[in-house]
């Protein structure tokens, strides 16, 4: 009989076993199942397998760290150039700010001043340790900019303040020559306009009556007292008194011609001007010496500045300076220097100095305040190049007075004299002709300076130079980086920042910078000019200094000033004669500022001595003396830190004057200098 299916009872499909509902009762005869917790013993046993793969893995991975299997940077080491890097380092990480505000640490943490987490110095793959490289992308995104060191010329500017004042020399005071009483005053208030000659007050005196009477007397009578007929000493006299009360000489050659005797007199004006001062009223009557006027002619007035010391120093009579006045603000006036005090005011500590300013307009008024602007030389020289001294005469009381040819002055009638005799050049000077860069380019802390050369395109390198004098656009560079070399100007910081994390020199330790560029130093080929007379026995004297010094240095000696003086001598002395070439002229120049530096301990001659020895090496390529011209050779010892050392010998086996007896005799032959067919004897082409 068939057996029906309870309503309730689900049909699986797919063969899957069906599930009794709640509604179906179990039967009385079923066995006991398990079945129902099989899914927690399944998941209890996959979660142990996992925990213990888990487990297996973690041990595995220490086990793998302590052998150094796996590093932080990849497996094995690292798998890039990074990690290869890495691991040829010194072994100790070091942590920077990302702020730079702080040198670099050993130890990670928080900046103690910006508070910023310290980020780890990574080395730079494949780099020199003084370059970095930036795509050019990122030179677009973060503005890095570029500018070329230049050769010419460098000024500064020096600020300051002052008031502009009446000219002493253009002022005048009316007095009353005679007791009386003024009937009339024409120049009747203060600041009317007067002519030289004007009439300024009509003044009554009997005793000028008097004095006009006794000289028509002397005109006219033939005897008074013991004086005869026709004789000129009573004239005389009366002409003189007439002239001491007053009377002009106009004024007397009239009443000689009238023979009228008045008794008021006209009070005429010196000068031209403007009356600045009046003291008397119309009816007052006056003594002898009473003032009237003040009267000054304001064509002309003076600009008195205060200096500081140093910088008065640099100032010289006729030098140009630029004004601009309180009451008339972006407008420029010019003057030039008519007085320099010899002494320095113990108050305030300043040296006045005063400035003659020509005021035909009339816009500059006594009492204003001004602000000036003197343009020196960066480089202070005995003698200054200005196009507009050179070669002229100038008035020594009145320096707005120059002239082309000598004569005299036509304001006070002295003779002009040479601008020459005041420390003007006639012709450029070489001296003042040195290397500059952007001021931005340079980044400054304390003593050093440091700048990144552009090299390649993209590659900058760090340079760490000697800067000179500064001014509000340019930096003078002293020694350190030659004209023509591109430099970064605009985010030069971003670059320093990268050599940082890169672990190389930068700013904030700049000790292992190179000073110069790397291998030996580069040369043009030409022929120099041989010098004769005594421009050549002048060039073999600073050169056999030279070797002296160098030879002294190898000694492990400090070079004797006798030959530092004698060198400094000879090169002061052909930065003058006029048949060296101005080139060499400008190296000889930058190698006597070098030996300036070299008198003090051997470390102190041996910084110094590397640019002295660039400066004279380049110098030999334009000019020679009769010795130098068989005798010199080019020496390079790649050693030396910084970028290796140039120096020069006459010939021989190598003394390296860098590192002494240390390593006498490390170094090459770079360069046989000789010239017109000759060889520099004895030459050790090259000794490592």
């Amino acid at each position: 009989m068939k057996k029906d299916i309870p309503e309730t009872e689900t049909i699986c499909e797919a063969g899957t076993a069906s599930t009794p509902t709640a509604a179906t009762p179990p039967t009385s005869d079923a066995q006991p199942k398990i079945g129902g917790f099989s899914w927690l013993i399944r998941a209890g046993a996959n979660a142990g397998m996992v925990i213990a793969v888990a487990a297996i893995v973690l041990i595995m991975i220490g086990l793998a760290q302590r052998f150094q299997w796996i590093t932080p940077d990849g497996f094995f080491g690292g798998g890039g150039a990074e990690g290869v890097s890495n691991s040829q380092g010194s072994g100790e990480k070091r942590y920077i700010c990302p702020m730079m505000c702080t040198p670099p640490s050993t130890q990670p943490g928080r900046c103690p001043v910006c508070a910023m987490e310290l980020v780890e110095v990574t080395s730079n793959s494949g780099g020199d340790g003084i370059s970095v490289t930036i795509e050019p992308s990122a030179r677009r995104l973060v503005g890095i900019r570029t500018a070329q060191s230049k050769l010419g010329e460098v000024t500064r500017t020096i600020r300051t303040i002052g008031s502009i004042d009446f000219d002493e020399s253009r002022l005048s005071t009316i007095s009353a020559y005679i007791d009386g009483r003024l009937e009339q005053l024409y120049a009747d208030y203060v600041g009317v306009q007067v002519r030289e000659g004007d009439d300024l007050a009509l003044i009554f005196s009997p005793k000028m009556f008097t004095a006009q009477t006794e000289y028509v007397a002397s005109l006219e009578s033939k005897s008074v007292g013991r004086f005869s007929v026709n004789s000129s000493d009573l004239r005389v006299m009366a002409e003189e008194n007439l002239g001491e009360l007053g009377m002009t000489s106009e004024q007397i050659a009239e009443l000689k011609k009238t023979r009228k005797p008045q008794s008021r007199i006209r009070i005429k004006s010196p000068q031209t001007g403007t009356v600045l001062e009046k003291t008397a009223v119309e009816g007052d009557y006056v003594k002898t010496g009473q003032k009237i006027y003040r009267i000054a002619d304001l064509t002309s007035v003076w600009m008195m500045l205060d200096l500081f010391p140093d910088d008065a120093a640099l100032i010289r009579f006729g030098q140009q300076v630029e004004a601009e006045i309180q009451s008339r603000p972006g407008e420029v006036f010019t003057g030039r220097v008519a007085f320099i005090d010899p002494t320095v005011d113990p108050t305030t500590r300043t040296v006045q100095v005063r400035v003659e300013v020509m005021n035909f307009d009339g816009k500059l008024r006594p009492g204003d305040y001004a602000t000036a602007r003197i343009t020196v030389p960066a480089i202070p020289t005995d003698l200054v190049y200005d196009p507009a001294l050179s070669g002229k005469y100038i008035s020594p009381m009145h320096p707005q007075v120059i002239r082309d040819d000598p004569g005299d002055c036509p304001l006070c009638g002295m003779s002009l004299i040479p601008t020459r005799q005041l420390g003007y050049a006639d012709n450029p000077q070489p001296q003042q002709r040195v290397v500059s860069v952007p001021r931005d380019a340079v980044l400054l802390t304390g003593d050093n300076g440091v700048i990144y050369v552009e090299t390649e395109p993209g590659r900058f390198e760090i340079r760490r130079v000697t800067v000179g004098a500064l001014n509000d656009t340019q930096a003078v560079i002293v020694e350190g980086l030659s004209a023509g070399e591109t430099v970064a100007t605009d985010g030069n910081f971003l670059i320093d920042s990268q050599m940082q994390l890169a672990g190389n020199p930068s700013l904030l330790d700049p000790s292992k910078a190179p000073r110069f560029s790397p291998g030996p130093l580069q040369l043009p080929d030409g022929d120099p000019v041989i010098l004769a007379g005594e421009s050549g026995d002048e060039f073999d004297r600073a050169y056999n200094a030279y070797f002296e010094i160098q030879r002294a240095l190898a000694a492990d000696v400090t070079p004797a000033p006798v030959d530092l003086n004698t060198l400094i001598e000879a090169l002061s002395k052909l930065e003058l004669l006029p048949d060296v070439p101005d080139d060499a002229q400008r190296r000889l120049a930058a190698a006597r500022r070098g030996v300036s530096r070299m008198d003090g301990s051997i470390e102190t001659a041996r910084s110094a001595f590397r640019g002295v020895s660039h400066a004279m090496l380049k110098a030999a390529t334009t000019a020679r003396g009769p010795q130098t011209a068989s005798h010199l050779a080019h020496y390079y010892c790649p050693m030396v830190p910084g970028g290796g050392g140039d120096w020069m010998q006459p010939g021989g086996e190598i003394a390296n004057p860098y590192w002494g007896n240390e390593m006498l005799n490390c170094g090459e032959v770079v360069r046989d200098m000789a010239v017109d067919g000759k060889s520099v004897p004895g030459i050790a082409r090259a000794v490592q």
